[in-house]
């Protein structure tokens, strides 16, 4: 079973000796050379990482800062598809045995060799991070043994069959051994662990507001054009826009929905866009039986049993959102009304599986029929810095529930507060996002099968979910080798818990990026914002 990939897939263009077009000054605000004569790039994305430790929390802001000092055994390109990293090939030896061989030549940022025993070392601390809110185990759990065969080749040993181990290795950056057995996740915060493979060196971080990084002139692959990238955080959707015209930055993620068509027509500014890998959607608290904080009766009395244990309420909560209507108004369109976890025309995705329609009357015969002709009261909680237009998001459901009887109060926070939150399932209902890596196992593992650490499973279903039956087709697919047969199991395994609603899907989101002063981007689905796909002009 050898990697159909070759390292061409890798190549990057040289670095370009030319300058920002006029197409800056027309943009307003000074114009930057490009080239070898002045390369900074200062990028402004929204959403600012809660650590610089790449085990701490599979968080995509995380692993966008993460993707510029480390590097992993197994890459993606822009469209998702699987290609070499620190590994050039891989292969099945048997049932229970991966072989990768490894790339020679690379050097870590503090100039020590790259050998199989970082792997190892890597392997080892990644289920040990103390106090993570998402635990990238998921990833390492197949493995039970690693064997070194050379300092260029290593097995992994594995429980049977288990096909997917490249595409989980795609999630796992691999660390220096020479940073020590006791690393923290303080050393990474504070730079002293910040030891990579990656094409970028650290230079400075500054919680919340910016990374400051310097090109690795060591990189084993083809060097990014920009020798310095002042990488921002900005939250706020006016501030960064604003910036992007001032010329304060020269280009932006996550673009507002309501901005884009006045930056269409404004001179000197253009865009890179794709369809999303990331799904938006709720999650309901079916961990409590009893009485719970998040939920009460529809005059604020405590009630003797968790509504959302009832698959008729969820099912009443999941009708009675338009989500046709949030795409259109609240999302400008930038989005896609979804029934699962998979975008149309990926790997798992359910053809027949639509996003379920808006139904008012049936929604409340739902509730009356589960005992709650009055309705009841939730918070449902959100973000308001993480994902487009989150906070309007959630505002606008809470408003649609009230037409069903469901007294909801809303509640938006910044992101950082909200992962401690679920981490804690401290909710009723959250609105939160998963970006799939370009099939359907890491959705169902992280989030559909029952927590049971151990396994693996159930990583980030803090919401006390479980359906054994979905558990078992899960199972099912990590243990079948044929790829079509598995996508079929894992369709199934995600018809099952979206019929049971084990949590309520929204909409995939649309990556959107603007830029100025000739600037390209290649889009990717996975929605990073990575330095080193920024082009300068030619």
């Amino acid at each position: 079973m050898q990697s159909p990939v070759t390292r061409a897939a890798l190549s990057r263009r040289a670095l370009l000796a030319t300058t920002l077009s006029a197409a800056a000054l027309a943009a307003g605000g000074p114009a930057r050379a490009a080239g070898p004569a002045a390369q900074t790039l200062s990028l402004a994305v929204a959403a600012p990482p809660t650590s610089l430790d790449p085990h701490y929390h599979t968080l995509s802001p995380n692993n966008m800062v993460a993707e510029h000092f480390f590097d992993k055994l197994v890459h993606r390109d822009a469209q998702a598809k699987l290609v070499p990293g620190l590994a050039e090939s891989w292969k099945m030896l048997d049932d229970s045995t991966w072989e990768f061989k490894l790339r020679r030549g690379v050097k870590f940022s503090n100039g020590q060799e790259f050998t199989a025993e970082d792997v190892v070392f890597t392997l080892k601390r990644v289920p040990n991070v103390i106090n993570s809110p998402g635990s990238f185990s998921i990833y390492t759990r197949a493995i039970i043994a690693s064997e070194i065969v050379d300092p260029h080749t290593i097995r992994f040993k594995t429980n049977g069959v288990y096909p997917l181990l490249p595409q989980d290795l795609n999630n796992v950056f691999i660390i220096c051994k020479a940073v020590g057995d006791n690393v923290s996740t303080g050393d990474f915060n504070n730079g002293k662990a910040v030891i990579g493979t990656g094409a970028y060196r650290l230079k400075s971080f500054s919680p919340d507001d910016r990374v400051v990084m310097t090109r690795n002139e060591e990189y084993w692959g083809e060097k990014p054009d920009w020798q310095e990238v002042v990488y921002r955080f900005v939250t706020n959707d006016g501030v960064r826009v604003a910036s992007l015209l001032s010329g304060d930055v020269q280009m932006i993620d996550v673009v507002p929905p309501s901005d884009i068509p006045r930056l269409r027509t404004t001179q000197g500014i253009s865009f890179s866009e794709i369809p999303s890998l990331r799904a938006i959607y709720l999650k309901l608290d079916t961990a409590r039986d009893g009485n719970s904080p998040y939920i009460s009766g529809p005059n604020g009395e405590k009630l003797d049993k968790n509504p959302l244990k009832d698959l008729r309420v969820r099912q009443a909560l999941s009708i009675g959102i338009n989500r046709a209507g949030i795409v259109d108004r609240v999302m400008q369109g930038a989005g896609l009304p979804t029934g699962q976890m998979m975008p149309p025309g990926a790997n798992g995705y359910v053809a027949d599986l639509p996003a379920p329609a808006y139904d008012l009357n049936r929604a409340k015969a739902l509730l009356a029929a589960a005992g709650y002709p009055n309705g009841f009261s939730i918070t449902l909680t959100g973000p308001n810095n993480r994902y487009v237009n989150d906070a309007q998001i959630i505002q606008a459901i809470g408003q649609m529930w009230q037409r069903i009887g469901v007294k909801t109060t809303v509640e938006a926070v910044p992101f950082s507060v909200l992962a401690q939150r679920q981490a804690k399932n401290e909710i009723g209902a959250m609105l939160i996002g998963w970006a799939t890596s370009g099939e359907p196992s890491s959705a169902l593992r992280g989030n559909l099968t029952t927590r049971i650490p151990e396994k693996g499973f159930g990583t980030v279903n803090f919401s006390g979910y479980t359906n054994k039956d979905v558990d078992a087709l899960v199972e099912e697919g990590l243990r079948t080798a044929d790829d079509a047969k598995r996508e079929e199991i894992f369709k199934k395994a995600m018809r099952v818990a979206m019929d049971d609603v084990a949590l309520i899907t929204l909409h995939m989101q649309k990556n959107i990026w603007a830029m100025r002063g000739g600037l390209t981007y290649e889009a990717r689905a996975d929605e990073y914002t990575v330095a080193m796909n920024v082009k300068a002009p030619k």
